[in-house]
């Protein structure tokens, strides 16, 4: 918390710093912290009657509402204004009335959150989760500082420029690359561990409650005092001096952590100079670039989903050592302005020098590392592939170690669904390529021009059109439909059993799971985890959009027993069944793992075909991925496709990009069976 106390101040004293994400488990007053700085932040000066809070010193020569004549400004708080995930574009960017436009030849236009964040602050709750289209244009107002609005040649652009702060939740899923560099700052969040510490927050909360107003009057001179340092600090700025010694240290250690591209030295140097303007100093330190690094390069270090946000300490440290620094300003656990060193969250048990805890992860993979025997003491060996127990833990193998993932071909449902913008499948979307028009169902959104003259020429003469004009009326207007893509529910169905249980194996699977979830986390797609194994099946992972926690369960994921096949799709079954209640408009693509062995209980073959074709009724798209090895195969896991009605594809195969490329699509349930190779 007192890293996010630091990013939101220094935000505050220098907006140009680009805004904080917040990142955090679930209940650790993210959004409280976030709101509470519109409070602290200074007034602004607007044009009075303004919609869009014009400077009356340098007023915007395009604002619509202009041109504003010369006069005094009005006093106005800072607006914290939030973007619901929900959000319809018109909400975001505005709405120009289409039908006055082209009939009156009139701009009238609804300002969207946009215009109202211009000169404050952004907040998105759960901004992970925001749609794809509403994200590119908060990247484009966010990169330009305007907002466009534009409607078939007719267009309004007005000033945004704003304070972008999110929050989100790991578990939820990640952020766009695009949108994580553009948060300047960005601060992990965790529940203190400390007993004092949660006590004296229930305390706080309950005495909020009792009396809010009492509680705000206790703090009013604390929050006084930190608005006037603050002010002090916004005054103190601009004489704040950047030294060659302290540019080279930024630049050094951008280059030694590899950052792509130029944003995260700027981000540093203005973090640092707010930092030494917080502190009351005109000169930037070296602990002003150390504790800049550590809040605005954790995030920029990814490289793939599966690689948690980290900063190597040492090696930072090193680098400020052999350009300049000397080893003396490292602030340690109190860093500037009280916090504890910034950009990772406190951890319990021991740390790897990169600030991961225990124990060490694989570059990439999220695996972790396991011993090379099993727990008995005796290596892992060839004997393990069909030794299969009657229980589900008396054969179990420990955790074994993913293959290098690579890159696999999409995979899509059949059909054209409507389901959440994304990159797999085939879609009706707000955004995408136009193929054909309708009357608009409900608020117009993207006019179709051609559709809307063609309805509207037939009528011109009763209409009495004497001039050049085009009469229209809003029967006439046509809406634009429009083809795109949409993400899905990926389904990983995994057979955990004693017949997958040989290490070689179970991490060729893994890998190959691996290798489809980044293509899922690319594509946008919610995932989901059933296991089987022993007497029955577990739902790992609930459907949820993050893939790194997909991936943290698959690496853990134990082998043994008997292969209960049957349990694994009747379980896939209900987690489907549930979602689509959840969220109708999302198609499902149920991935089976296995090498179609059912063993266990009564006629278990049976029972496991008549689950596959309970599957293919309901309409699941299926692929199954076939891994079943050996010079002898026994065609399992084809009779599973052809029961569930959709393509198998070996491991091999997957992993061939010459095969793989024939695997481009799931045939519908429907359609007959056909091996994809």
């Amino acid at each position: 918390m007192a890293d996010l106390r630091l990013a939101l101040l220094l935000n505050a004293v220098s907006p140009a710093v680009g805004g904080v994400l917040v990142r955090g488990e679930k209940g650790t007053a993210k959004s409280t912290a976030v709101r509470a700085l519109a409070a602290l932040m200074p007034e602004v000066e607007v044009v009075p009657g303004c919609r869009f809070s014009c400077d009356p010193r340098r007023p915007d020569p395009d604002c619509p509402d202009g041109p504003h004549a010369a006069g005094p400004g009005a006093s106005r708080p800072a607006r914290m204004v939030e973007l619901p995930v929900g959000a319809s574009e018109d909400r975001l960017v505005g709405a120009l009335d289409i039908e006055r436009a082209l009939s009156e030849g009139v701009k009238a236009f609804e300002p969207g959150l946009l215009a109202a964040a211009h000169r404050g602050v952004l907040y998105v709750d759960e901004v992970n989760l925001l749609h794809d289209h509403l994200v590119d244009l908060l990247l484009d107002a966010a990169a330009m500082g305007a907002s466009y609005v534009e409607r078939e040649g007719v267009s309004v652009r007005h000033a945004s420029r704003f304070l972008l702060v999110g929050t989100m939740n790991p578990e939820e899923g990640e952020l766009r690359p695009q949108l994580l560099d553009r948060f300047g700052l960005t601060v992990e969040v965790a529940a203190s561990r400390e007993p004092e510490e949660r006590m004296e927050v229930v305390r706080r909360r309950l005495a909020y409650d009792e009396d809010p107003a009492a509680f705000a009057a206790r703090w009013a001179g604390e929050e006084t005092a930190l608005r006037e340092r603050i002010a002090a600090a916004r005054a103190l700025l601009p004489a704040v001096r950047l030294g060659d010694a302290a540019l080279r240290q930024i630049a050094a250690t951008c280059a030694a952590f590899e950052v792509d591209g130029m944003r995260a030295d700027i981000v540093m140097a203005r973090t640092a100079c707010a930092l030494a303007a917080w502190a009351g100093r005109t000169d930037v330190a070296a602990e002003d670039v150390r504790q800049a690094a550590l809040l605005a390069l954790p995030h920029r270090r990814r490289r793939n989903p599966f690689d948690a946000p980290g900063l190597d300490e040492e090696k930072l440290d090193e680098t400020l050592r052999q350009h300049g620094g000397d080893g003396e300003d490292d602030p340690g656990p109190d860093g500037p302005g009280g916090g504890p060193g910034g950009g990772q969250p406190p951890q319990d048990g021991p740390r790897d020098p990169a600030g991961a805890p225990e124990p060490a992860e694989s570059a990439g993979s999220g695996e972790p590392s396991v011993p090379e025997q099993s727990r008995g003491g005796r290596p892992a060996g060839k004997g393990d592939e069909e030794r299969e127990q009657p229980g589900g833990g008396a054969g179990d193998q420990p955790p074994a170690r993913a293959s290098e993932p690579f890159r696999a071909r999409a995979l899509h449902v059949p059909g054209v669904g409507e389901g959440a913008a994304g990159r797999r499948s085939r879609a009706r979307t707000v955004q995408g390529r136009t193929t054909g028009a309708r009357r608009p169902q409900g608020a117009l959104g993207r006019l179709h021009l051609a559709a809307t003259v063609r309805a509207a020429a037939p009528h011109q003469r009763a209409r009495g059109r004497s001039g050049p004009g085009l009469v229209v009326r809003r029967g006439d207007l046509r809406e634009a439909v429009r083809e795109g893509r949409e993400s899905n529910l990926v389904l990983f169905v995994v057979d955990a059993s004693g017949s997958m249980a040989a290490r070689k194996r179970m991490g060729a699977v893994k890998g190959a799971v691996l290798s489809l979830l980044l293509d899922a986390y690319q594509r946008r797609d919610k995932v989901g985890l059933v296991t089987f194994r022993g007497s029955g099946a577990e739902v790992v992972l609930p459907p949820t959009s993050s893939v790194d926690a997909a991936a943290a369960r698959l690496g853990s994921l134990p082998t043994g027993g008997r292969t209960p096949l049957a349990a694994g799709l009747l379980k896939a079954r209900e987690v489907l069944r549930v979602e689509r209640l959840r969220d109708p408009s999302r198609r499902p693509l149920l991935v089976a793992v296995t090498d179609g062995r059912a063993t266990g209980g009564t006629e278990p073959v049976a029972r496991a075909r008549q689950a596959a074709r309970l599957l293919a009724a309901d309409g699941t798209a299926s692929v199954v991925v076939d891994c079943e090895s050996g010079p002898v195969r026994l065609g399992l896991a084809d009779a599973l496709a052809g029961d569930l009605g959709g393509p198998a594809v070996t491991l091999e195969e997957l992993r061939a990009d010459a095969v793989t490329s024939l695997v481009r699509s799931v045939r519908s349930p429907h359609h007959n069976h056909r091996r994809a190779a």
